[in-house]
């Protein structure tokens, strides 16, 4: 489709406003090129050319469908296996061999993606169970459709599993055949632990679960600081006293009130009440 109306500063200042509300996003005027061709893409599916007239299309209750299609399209979902290793360096060291003991585990992914992170998760926690018997769940979340639905299918080609090391890709991947051979699947030993679900974490969670470690790294980046203590203060009620809290190596608590002790660079512990 050719012929779109320009976005005018008024009109990018409105969508600023729907998508920091809704899912707590903050759009700098740097990103409106940016928001621009994403919402283009949908623009041209639906055949509309007016940029005001998409938004008020898209905040309409029946068009939810069509607003979570935006969302999808405006939300940033860079991932990959071991992203930041030092993470889960630790959570092997000194987190996991105290989660074994107690024989249930329960960590959430709190901006999941397309499954990279949670599925590391998975891996680095069963190397540390070996044969150790747990009761483990993991809740991977994300408010994208689209990745949630990759997440879940845990096909992955061979580019993207390159950072896993080898013994733990023969061991937890099955490769494909013939045309399928560039790619991998997630075994369902791994996959059984993961549970994928929809959530916003800009909306009340309903979670009735108390977390033993919640990894919510490189969403905090992209919200402003009132946003972030809110998260940050919303997550701890769903942390076990003396739980984890992982964030971005690029981001920090520092300036916000919070109930957590510092443990090591983006690394938190839940403070005993």
């Amino acid at each position: 489709m050719t012929g779109f109306e320009e976005m005018t500063d008024a009109e990018f200042g409105l969508y600023q406003k729907l998508i920091h509300s809704t899912c707590g996003i903050h759009l700098t005027t740097a990103k409106k090129q940016l928001l621009i061709s994403r919402l283009r893409k949908r623009m041209s599916a639906l055949e509309i050319s007016s940029f005001r007239v998409y938004r008020e299309f898209i905040i309409k209750p029946e068009n939810i469908d069509e607003f979570n299609l935006m969302l999808n399209a405006v939300s940033t979902n860079k991932t990959d296996f071991f992203r930041e290793s030092v993470h889960f360096d630790f959570m092997a060291k000194k987190v996991y061999p105290l989660l074994i003991k107690q024989r249930e585990i329960r960590i959430w992914c709190a901006a999941s993606s397309s499954g990279e992170e949670p599925y590391t998760i998975a891996m680095t926690l069963a190397e540390a169970l070996r044969s150790t018997v747990c009761d483990v769940k993991i809740l991977a979340t994300d408010i994208s459709t689209k990745v949630l639905d990759e997440g879940e299918q845990g096909v992955y080609a061979a580019d993207m599993v390159a950072p896993i090391p080898q013994a733990l890709l023969k061991k937890y991947f099955l490769q494909g055949q013939k045309e399928w051979k560039d790619y991998y699947l997630v075994k369902d030993e791994l996959k059984q632990w993961v549970h994928f679900k929809r959530l916003n974490l800009m909306e009340p969670f309903p979670l009735s679960v108390q977390f033993d470690v919640i990894f919510c790294r490189n969403v905090m980046i992209y919200f402003d600081l009132e946003t972030r203590e809110d998260l940050v203060n919303r997550m701890e009620r769903n942390l076990k006293p003396g739980g984890y809290l992982l964030i971005g190596n690029a981001e920090s608590l520092s300036g916000l009130k919070h109930n957590y002790n510092y443990v090591q660079p983006a690394v938190y512990q839940k403070k005993a009440r």
